[in-house]
Formats: C-alpha cells, sequence, structure tokens
C-alpha cells in the first residue's frame, strides 16, 4: 500500500467512504450532537481552500490554530495540507506571551481562534506583532471588538465559495504536492528552555501512519474514536490522522472539564488519554470502594484479584484459563467489572493508546484486571508520536516496559543508557534552532534526552528523564517522575514535585486534592477557618504521613520522602509551574517555594 501526503486524506476517503460519518461535533446552541459525512468534510475542506487561498496565503506559509478540539480546526487542518500550508497548532490556554512567541517565531500571518478567550489573547498578540495580519474567529459568539483584522469563520468560508480564481490556484497547488513539504510545526513544551518549533513532514506522518497499519491491525472503519486531548499535542494530533486514514468516526469533546458527560454521551471503541486521566479514574475507583460496605468491599477486592490472576497470569501469555477461574472471572467481568466501564463510560472500549508520562504500574495492572485494554506507549513530537507501544490484541506485553518497538523505527541505546532513534518518523530538526539541532543528533540518531535499556524480547523499558534525574549529598541518584507516580495516584494527592538534588533527604511539595480533604475532615468533625489552617492541622498531617508511608514502601529507603510540605494552591501553567502538556517545570516551582524546600532541611 502505497501512502500519501496528508493532503489526500480527505479526497481519497470521500471517494470510498461517500456519506459514512467521519467527525461528530456537538452543537452548542442546541446541545445535540451533528454529524459530518466524508462527502460534507471533503466540500468543507476544499471551501477552506479556496478561502485561505483568498485570503492571500502563500505555499510554505505557516499558519496558525490556537484554539480547543473542533470540528472546523480539522477542516482549516486539512485545506492547509491540501494546498501546501503548513498548520502551527497552539494550546487553548496558552497565554498571551506564549503564542506571541510562536507567531514571531514561525513568522505567522494568519491564526484561526476557537473561543473568546483565544481572540482576545490573539487580538494583544496582533497588536504586537510584526507579521500577524488576520485573525478567523471560529466560534459565533466572539466578540470582534470591532477590529478590522478579525472575521468570523462564516465570513471567511464565503470568501472561497465566491472565489473565481480559487479552484484553479488549488489545482496547481495540489499538483506541486511533495512528501517533502512540511505538514506541522509542533512547539515543545519547553520544560527546560524556551520551546523550539519541532519540523514534521508529510513524509514523517505517512511513516508514522504506515507502522500503524502494521503494528494495528485490529483498527477499522468499523469503529469510533472520542478526540480528547488537545490536538495541538502530537499524541492526538498524529492519532487523528490516522483515524482518518482508516475511516474511524472521530467525535469531539470541546472542554477537557466536561470528558465525564461526554465520554457516556459517546461511548467510544477507542481514546488517546495520558496517565493523569486513567490515575483518576483509580483514585475514584478505589475511594468508592472505600465507601462501600465491608463484604461489598471484600467482593469488590476478590473480583479485581480474580480479574488480575485470569488477565496478566493466563490470558496475557495465551495460557489456558483454569475452569473454575474463567468461571469467576465471567461472573464478575458482566456484573461488577461491566457496570465500572458502563459507569466511565467506555464499556465498548477496545483499545485505549496511552503515553505522554510513566503509567503507574498499581494503575496499569487495575486497569487490565477489570477488563480496560490501556496500550501503553512511548513518543516524542520529535518521532511523530509513536516509538513503542503494548501488543494492541492485550496479549503478551510487559507492564514494566512501554512495550515492543514499532515496525521500522530504530532503536538503540548510548551513552548514559539514553534512547536513540532513527527512522522515516523522526524529525529533521527544529525550526530555525541550528545549535540545538546539533546538539540534538549524533550522526543519522536523534537524542530522546530519556534513559533506557531494550529487553531481549525487543520491549523498550523507559527508567528516567536524564535532564530530570538529580543525586543526593549521599551520592544516591534519584528519579523524581518514579517516586512522584507512586504518590500521585492516592486519592488525597493531586500534584507532587519531589525535591532532593545535592540534599541529604528526599522531600516533597504536595498539592492536596482539596475536596477530598475537606470531606475527611467533616467526617472526623475536624474543625477549621480555611485551607491553610486546615493543612496545618495535625489530623491532616498525620493523615497525609499514614497515605504516603503506604504508597512508598515498595520504594528503595533512599527514594522514600523523609518530609513534605502541603500548598494551599496548585501548580498552574498560568504560574509557568506546568508546561501546556502539564508537565513540571521544576526549576519554576524551586525558585517560587524556595522557602518552603528550606524550611524542609533546616
Amino acid at each position: 500500500m502505497e501512502y500519501s501526503h496528508l493532503g489526500n486524506l480527505v479526497f481519497e476517503n470521500a471517494q470510498k467512504f461517500g456519506q459514512k460519518v467521519a467527525l461528530r461535533f456537538k452543537n452548542t446552541e442546541s446541545n445535540k450532537w451533528e454529524d459530518i459525512t466524508w462527502v460534507d468534510l471533503r466540500d468543507k475542506v476544499k471551501q477552506a481552500a479556496y478561502s485561505l487561498i483568498e485570503i492571500g496565503t502563500k505555499e510554505n506559509d505557516k499558519v496558525g490554530i490556537f484554539s480547543q478540539n473542533m470540528a472546523e480546526i480539522v477542516e482549516v487542518d486539512l485545506a492547509l495540507q491540501a494546498i501546501r500550508l503548513t498548520a502551527v497548532p497552539m494550546y487553548a490556554t496558552s497565554s498571551t506571551a506564549q503564542i506571541e512567541y510562536i507567531i514571531n517565531d514561525a513568522e505567522i500571518e494568519v491564526i484561526f481562534v476557537g473561543e473568546q478567550y483565544q481572540y482576545d489573547r490573539a487580538l494583544e498578540a496582533l497588536r504586537n506583532s510584526k507579521t500577524l495580519k488576520k485573525i478567523v474567529a471560529i466560534d459565533k459568539s466572539i466578540d470582534l471588538k470591532g477590529e478590522e483584522a478579525a472575521i468570523t469563520y462564516e465570513e471567511f468560508m464565503k470568501k472561497g465559495a465566491e472565489s473565481a480564481t480559487a479552484p484553479e490556484i488549488f489545482k496547481e497547488r495540489m499538483s506541486r504536492r511533495s512528501l517533502d513539504d512540511l505538514a506541522t510545526l509542533i512547539y515543545t513544551s519547553g520544560t527546560t528552555g524556551e520551546p523550539k518549533g519541532v519540523m514534521l513532514s508529510h513524509a514523517n506522518y505517512a511513516q508514522a501512519i504506515k507502522i500503524h497499519d502494521l503494528r494495528l491491525t485490529n483498527v477499522t472503519d468499523k469503529l469510533t474514536s472520542l478526540c480528547f486531548l488537545p490536538l495541538s499535542h502530537v499524541f492526538e494530533r498524529a492519532w487523528l490522522y490516522y483515524c482518518l486514514h482508516k475511516g474511524v468516526e472521530i467525535s469531539f469533546n470541546l472542554d477537557p472539564k466536561l470528558i465525564q458527560d461526554t465520554l457516556k454521551e459517546v461511548r467510544p471503541n477507542m481514546m488517546c488519554a495520558v496517565p493523569r486521566f486513567w490515575e483518576k479514574v483509580y483514585s475514584g475507583v478505589n475511594e468508592k470502594i472505600e465507601t462501600f460496605p465491608s463484604f461489598l468491599q471484600k467482593l469488590t477486592l476478590h473480583a479485581i484479584k480474580v480479574g488480575e490472576k485470569r488477565n496478566l497470569e493466563y490470558k496475557r501469555f495465551d495460557k489456558p484459563v483454569p475452569a473454575l477461574l474463567e468461571l469467576r472471572y465471567q461472573f464478575y467481568n458482566k456484573t461488577l467489572f461491566r457496570l465500572l466501564k458502563k459507569v466511565i463510560g467506555i464499556e465498548n472500549g477496545m483499545l485505549f493508546p496511552c503515553a505522554g508520562s510513566q503509567l503507574a504500574n498499581e494503575v496499569n495492572i487495575f486497569l487490565h484486571s477489570v477488563g480496560i485494554n490501556i496500550v501503553v506507549g512511548y513518543g516524542l513530537t520529535e518521532s511523530t508520536a509513536t516509538v513503542s507501544c503494548y501488543n494492541p490484541y492485550n496479549k503478551n506485553y510487559d507492564i514494566d516496559s512501554v512495550g515492543d518497538i514499532m515496525p521500522e523505527v530504530l532503536v538503540k541505546i548510548g551513552e548514559n543508557d539514553e534512547i536513540l532513534l532513527k527512522g522515516g518518523t523522526i524529525t529533521k530538526g527544529y525550526y530555525k534552532k541550528p545549535k540545538d539541532n546539533e546538539e540534538s543528533f549524533i550522526g543519522d540518531w536523534f537524542r530522546t534526552g530519556d534513559a533506557g535499556k531494550i529487553t531481549p524480547e525487543g520491549r523498550l523499558i523507559m527508567t528516567e528523564r536524564i535532564k530530570e534525574l538529580f543525586k543526593t549529598s549521599n551520592g544516591k541518584y534519584i528519579a523524581p517522575q518514579h517516586v512522584e507516580n507512586k504518590l500521585v495516584i492516592d486519592k488525597y494527592i493531586e500534584q507532587v514535585a519531589i525535591i532532593g538534588d545535592q540534599r541529604k533527604f528526599v522531600s516533597a511539595l504536595i498539592i492536596p486534592a482539596y475536596g477530598a480533604v475537606k470531606a475527611y475532615a467533616e467526617a472526623k468533625n475536624i474543625e477549621y477557618h480555611s485551607m491553610e489552617d486546615l493543612l496545618k492541622n495535625e489530623n491532616i498531617i498525620n493523615l497525609f504521613w499514614d497515605r504516603i508511608k503506604q504508597c512508598q514502601k515498595d520504594l528503595a529507603t533512599y527514594e522514600q520522602v523523609k518530609k513534605f510540605t502541603l500548598l494551599t494552591k496548585p501548580f498552574t501553567s498560568e504560574n509557568g509551574e506546568l508546561t501546556l502538556t502539564l508537565k513540571l517545570k521544576r526549576k519554576v516551582i524551586y525558585q517560587n517555594y524556595a522557602n518552603e524546600i528550606e524550611a524542609m532541611y533546616v
């Protein structure tokens, strides 16, 4: 099979699938789900392409997309690909300063925005930018505030419909398409420095689609997928292109806060998610179990143990399941496990790709025990997402690994156990960053900055982020994320940052799950006047000590938290403490909480 330019996708599939539903979105005015067929999508993409030509975009121009997940941005994105433009996605929650940096670096002249928040930020950027000339506002409720450089999406689309010259220019540009065309410029989160634009070509995406076809042979056009993660993230973006390639029906979750409701309405077969989503599910289930009467608690825990034994000791290795064990499992699967999955909205689930950071083993085992097929994987923006992933058939996977290396992706372990990559999915480099490019490659091999090892079975084990690894004053190396993953699965802990570089012992800054702490205080009749007051209460501190000791019992003594501080405010992107992908910006956190950290080492 030939894998071609992304610009061909919608036109080829419109012929193949016709009136089959391609995209589903929720109309915010009627609050009802609406369908877009492949034929409709093709027509909308062509009209958007005509409009892009009509407003003066030139081949190889970079066009900004600053929006939450919406059907319109898929239309625009595919139109950009068709006429040899480059999509530059930005996180919907980005600040003015963050988008200004990208606009100036990529020399963006046109930007599409989703809602009022994005429009207001883009308007500020327009007034300061030397390059930005036009804003296209998608949501009908956006107040343009009389700005002449701004138009509505409806007005934008009319320009294409009324154009006499655009159709011919469209054909000319289509004829010049090449796999070497730059498809997307995706800016990294910048945990250790300023963001860098990762250049991904149509050849990169074509190869990514090819290797997923080789690995995910169970994905067909009969399935549905829920688009939940931001399309500014390479994980969801690459998955979107793959689902479009396969003819999978895609539904869009507009607001991350509404995901629980959306899941129940869509009940998808597939959905990409980061570990934090599943950690929340795990914590929520455990919290619910704790409220059960004693006999039901024991029954539920027994059911999970039965599932673990059956799915992880037998089915995982394709071994015959003892008859009695299978009988017990089928009973629990049709009752407790089915109810659990139905409550979440995933009773029709077939596979759930999970990547972005390490998934705690406890969570991984639980999910597989109750029959949720979590396909753990590893990848980067620079590798067009997937480098490795679990067997998609829920068999022959290793809990301690991030899966089998993908076909035609070359992986080797370099100095300091660094994971090095080579192959058709690997970026040619960062946009206008020659120094970073020089440092990021050893010959043809890309340096991931992650440490790991390859098992004899060809599975990849990711051990730590090299840049985040620190050493205590006693000479012990600590991988902070490994320790954080142990703690964050507790229902009372929302966020945690591990401290210890050149210190005598490991400490932690902990963001409590405030709702859970308040509920505990109420149940124990603990009086308090403020959250600050509550978090200083001896009973609450003892509660956290008990929870921490339980969570870290499997850690080596030198890895265990010896002191902690409970914080009254969460880490946020607005404060610069999190990247837009919700990774900790440790240097900023250490600076912001220098006094609290020092107090733990007095």
